[in-house]
This record gives structure tokens, sequence and C-alpha cells, in this order.
């Protein structure tokens, strides 16, 4: 097994290919970015009747919409009186219920076309690693039931009858989640967007944008692209394009390692609800099973430097510390990604002047902020009004220090990572 075998590719049952552009067109909307956000913009906007074409520099879901977890969320990473004290209160609340209702809107998605993306919709678990971990997880399920949410907090013998797993220190459920297979949701939203008429072009970067009287110009190395209307939705795999500002945010690395199948008696020994889970320890991690019985475990930190093996190892132990009878498993796949991390850790819309933005920065929660934000942003742009957008437009937002942030968040998982037992 190499540095990068990801399972996502290896198992995905939905297939997608598109050609390279290679020649100039015209659209109504044009895209960069064939991730959650814009194969969403693209089937949205498609819907409606109008012309898109979708330029992706890989292949759909080739960045991280192909390296997700595959926990489909409902929410921020951050809890949602926070959001509400970073935006204010009335954007806040706009924010938060529009992310509450993002897994309805997936898997409405995934039902309505068919997609077989390995959809488990029996929620998620946010397991407390120790006592001051579960103190947040009331913190955040009091914030929830505020806002009426169908959440439940369960206490530690709850929490570890519900995963069989004896660590945990108890959990907060979420009714409303569920795990997915993301690569195949993603090429599922894009076959989906392609049925309704929209252009997908794969393997076609962006060289240069401009705009002018006209609209907006994109060029690739085999055509290009005119369009009164732009959205680049490329996250953290953004790529420099002459004519536009590439997206300021932090680089953070999150690798998953995973088991070959379990046994079905050892698959029905852990989590046998099928939850998507993680925890509320510093450095974060997550685990959850596939549908195919393997058990996948995943944590800060990149696959392709030195401190490849610390994490490796790390996550090995992890295993037989979540549970016992995991102790040495064959590790099939392990495969790392990129997150688009905000200082405040919520996402930004960036005007790029004339009808374009720009969307970036989920902060490691892609599936339903990304299928939420691409539908918002479509509507947006093609009814010329920006007034239904989940958050306010933020004209030249900077990260302060991003590379030394970025050092800081993988010194201190591979440091974590290394001394944890």
């Amino acid at each position: 097994m190499g540095s990068e075998s990801n399972l996502w590719r290896a198992s995905a049952k939905e297939d997608f290919q598109a050609p390279a552009l290679e020649a100039e067109v015209r659209a109504d909307l044009a895209i960069v970015g064939g991730g959650f956000t814009g194969c969403s913009a693209a089937l949205h906007a498609a819907g409606t009747g109008a012309d898109v074409v979708v330029v992706e520099a890989e292949t759909v879901g080739h960045g991280g919409s192909g390296r997700n977890a595959g926990l489909v969320n409902a929410g921020l990473w951050l809890p949602p009186d926070e959001v509400e004290q970073v935006l204010g209160a009335d954007q806040g609340r706009c924010l938060n219920a529009a992310l509450a209702a993002g897994p309805d809107l997936v898997f409405s998605l995934i039902e309505k076309h068919a997609i077989a993306c390995d959809t488990v919709r029996n929620g998620t678990l946010h397991c407390a690693h120790a006592a001051a971990g579960f103190r947040d997880l009331e913190n955040r399920y009091t914030q929830q039931l505020a806002r009426d949410a169908p959440v439940k907090l369960l206490g530690p013998e709850e929490a570890r009858r519900r995963t069989n797993i004896e660590t945990i220190q108890g959990a907060l459920f979420d009714a409303r989640a569920g795990t997915i297979q993301p690569l195949a949701y993603c090429r599922g939203l894009a076959r989906a967007a392609t049925a309704a008429g929209a252009r997908v072009y794969e393997n076609s970067p962006v060289l240069t944008i401009t705009h002018d009287s006209s609209g907006w110009r994109l060029v690739t190395p085999g055509g290009a692209v005119r369009a009164p209307r732009l959205l680049i939705a490329t996250n953290a795999y953004h790529r420099a394009a002459g004519g536009v500002v590439s997206p300021e945010y932090v680089p953070v690395y999150y690798f998953q390692l995973a088991t070959r199948p379990l046994s079905d008696n050892l698959a029905r020994s852990i989590l046998p609800g099928r939850e998507g889970c993680w925890d509320t320890a510093p450095v974060m991690s997550s685990f959850r099973m596939d549908g195919a019985g393997r058990f996948i475990v995943g944590g800060i930190g990149q696959l392709d430097h030195a401190g490849q093996g610390i994490h490796r190892a790390w996550a090995e132990r992890k295993l037989a510390k979540l549970a016992p009878q995991l102790a040495g498993q064959v590790i099939e796949y392990a495969w790392a990604g990129r997150i688009a991390m905000t200082s405040d850790h919520v996402p930004k819309i960036v005007p790029l002047g004339g009808a374009g933005f720009q969307v970036f920065g989920y902060s490691g929660r892609g599936i339903s902020p990304g299928t939420v934000f691409g539908r918002a942003l479509a509507e947006a742009l093609l009814a010329g009004d920006a007034g239904g957008l989940p958050i306010d437009p933020v004209d030249d937002y900077a990260e302060p220090l991003g590379s030394l942030r970025r050092g800081y968040y993988e010194v201190g998982a591979t440091l974590t990572h290394l001394f944890a037992r």
C-alpha cells in the first residue's frame, strides 16, 4: 500500500467522466471547481433552465470532496451561539438555520437523483474523550435544544452501550445527520447536473480569468468559457489563475486510514447503529464504518512528509483503544486531504466584481455547507440578488499569519499523535 490509497476512489459506485474543454463555449453561468459546492450549484442552476459550464482542473471530486470523512452534519464545527457571536445575531441565525436544514437537502438530492453513495441516516455522535469534553457537549446540547434541534445527550453508560466503545465519556446524538460515501455523492451530483443540461469539463485547469463589458472569460489549456456570471468554488484546492486574487485560508490536512472489511461478527461488535462519530479532543479525530464493513479512523495530519509514520502509528493505536478487537487489523487504505480553515471557522463569500463570487473556508464541514452554499450562490447569481445568501459576502478577506498557522496545526498534530497512548 502506497502513501496515498484512497478508499473512496476504490469503492465509489457512482462513475463520472467528462472530456477536457477543447473549444470556446458560452454559458449563462461559469463554475470553477467540481466539488460539492460547484456540482450543487450546477445542478440547481441547470434545473432552472440556465446554461451552465463547470470546469474542473482534475476530475470531479478530486479535492476535498473526494477525501472527506463522509459525515453529513447539521451545522459548522462551531457551536451555534459562537456562530452568532462571530457574525452577529441576525446573520448568525440565518446561517445556523440554513445549515441546520443542510442534511435534509443532501439526503433529498440523494433520493431524488438515485445517487448510489452508501447512505446511512442514523445520526452522528459527537463523543466526549474526557470529562471536560462532556461539559462541552452539555453546552452544545443546551444551545441546540434552544433551537429545537432533534438532539439527545447520552451519558457514559448509554454512549458505551450504543457504540460498544468503553473509552467514550458520553456523546451528543444528532438525528438530522448521517454518513455517505462522499466521492460517490459528488459524482452523483455531477451526473444529475449533466442530465439537467449542465456541461462539465474535467482536466481543464483555468489559467486566466478576465472581466469586461461582455462578462467573464476563462481560459484553459484547450479552450475558453464566456459567461456573464462566475462562481469560483475551488476551496482548499484552488489553483492560482491570472486575473483573480486567490482565496486566503489556512490549509489544514486531515488523513484517514481504513481497515479491510471486518468479519460479520466483528463488524456487529462496534458501532452497530453505523453512526458517524468524531470526538472533543483538542486534536480532533473521527471514526465510522463504511458500507462494506471497513472501520475508518481519521485525524489531523499529512501523509506525504516525514511525520506520516507517526500519524499512522497513532491511528493503529487509536483503533485498539476504541475497541480492543480492532487491534492488529490490516490497514488497507490510507489517504489525506486539505481543509480550508478560516481563523473564525466560518465560510467566506467574496465578491469578484461584476456578477461573480468566490466561496471557501468550510473548515472541515464540506458536505452539507457545500451543498447549501452551492444552491444559494447559483440562485443569487442567476437572480442578480445576493439577499438570499446564507451569509453576507465580505470584501478583501485576508487570513493573517496563514503559513505560520498551517505549521502550528501540523506540528501540534504530529506531537500529539507521537505521545498519545
